[in-house]
């Protein structure tokens, strides 16, 4: 279910929206016409980019509805691949060997639509004297069966304080990056012993509240917190770079740099007005609504290769 913290986090950056569309004209051919009801459920990360243009949408097409879920992006695939949502909310993408087959027996056919650049994020708590890790470092940390329990076994030059992690679930797509991608371990999993929540906000808090705390999450979720954290930068032999837009989309910040999707049923998106409306709009302004809810948009190619594949749903 959506949080109330979520939901008060989110309403400056429709505001804002709201504003940048009207100024540029977004919105207006993908608003005619389209009523019903659009199911969307999938990674927290993605949350608050399709909560943002289902808003927008709302203020000039009422008659559709959008219920967005953020149970995960292996929550979501499990809802979309049995026919139970719409859309997937996805912050890696789908799994060839686990996913793809249980969409396949149930007939769901899908399109996978790109819709901005995320860059994990590694906060500390705002106290804690320590501003870089490098990927060796990170991997140590989170790698699974790690003993690391103090910042002073990781660098003899760190604080001697005890390290509290928090960090997603396993249903998060953000875990599956960092256990997959980054950590890179056969087992694709981490260490196990930290408070987990599929619940960004939860992080965000437990991070923030309490000291030599560390934890991970999509960079959103940081900007929308950087008064109460602490954003480490990485070095993954380059130098130690921080996490932003500008890094990201170079492919600076690596390897925490990542791409975050949308999923659409073809069935519902040519069916289903209401999704082909909510679908069309979110793509029309994507990148307004990208930049406005600090987001990394997608560059010009990237954005081309989304617009041919919705373009292409049931072609």
């Amino acid at each position: 279910m959506i949080s109330t913290s979520m939901r008060r986090a989110l309403v400056p950056g429709i505001a804002t929206l709201a504003l940048a569309l009207s100024a540029c004209g977004g919105g207006e051919e993908s608003t005619e016409g389209g009523s019903g009801t659009v199911a969307v459920d999938g990674s927290s990360t993605v949350f608050p980019m399709s909560n943002a243009a289902y808003e927008l949408l709302a203020e000039e097409n009422s008659d559709i509805e959008v219920t967005i879920g953020s149970s995960g992006t292996g929550g979501g695939f499990e809802a979309f691949c049995v026919g139970e949502t719409d859309i997937s909310n996805a912050s890696r993408p789908i799994k060839d060997d686990e996913e793809v087959p249980v969409c396949e027996e149930n007939g769901v056919e899908y399109t996978e639509l790109q819709v901005a650049t995320d860059a994990i994020t590694i906060v500390v708590h705002p106290d804690l004297e320590v501003d870089c890790l490098t990927t060796e470092q990170l991997i140590e940390l989170w790698g699974p069966g790690s003993e690391i329990t103090n910042w002073n076994q990781l660098d003899p030059s760190f604080p001697d304080q005890e390290i509290s992690l928090f960090g997603p679930g396993t249903d998060s797509g953000t875990y599956d990056y960092m256990a997959g991608d980054v950590i890179g371990d056969e087992s694709e999993t981490t260490r196990e012993d930290y408070e987990a929540s599929e619940d960004d906000n939860v992080l965000v808090q437990g991070v923030a509240g309490t000291e030599g705390a560390t934890g991970y999450f999509g960079f959103t979720y940081y900007e929308e917190n950087s008064d109460v954290l602490k954003a480490l930068s990485i070095d993954d032999g380059n130098g130690c770079v921080a996490p932003s837009v500008e890094t990201a989309q170079a492919g600076e910040y690596t390897p925490l740099s990542r791409p975050l999707f949308i999923y659409v049923s073809n069935a519902s998106y040519t069916d289903n007005e209401a999704v082909a409306t909510y679908t069309d709009f979110y793509i029309e302004n994507l990148q307004t609504i990208a930049e406005a809810a600090k987001f990394i948009p997608l560059n010009e190619d990237q954005y081309a290769e989304t617009q041919a594949a919705l373009e292409g749903i049931g072609g």
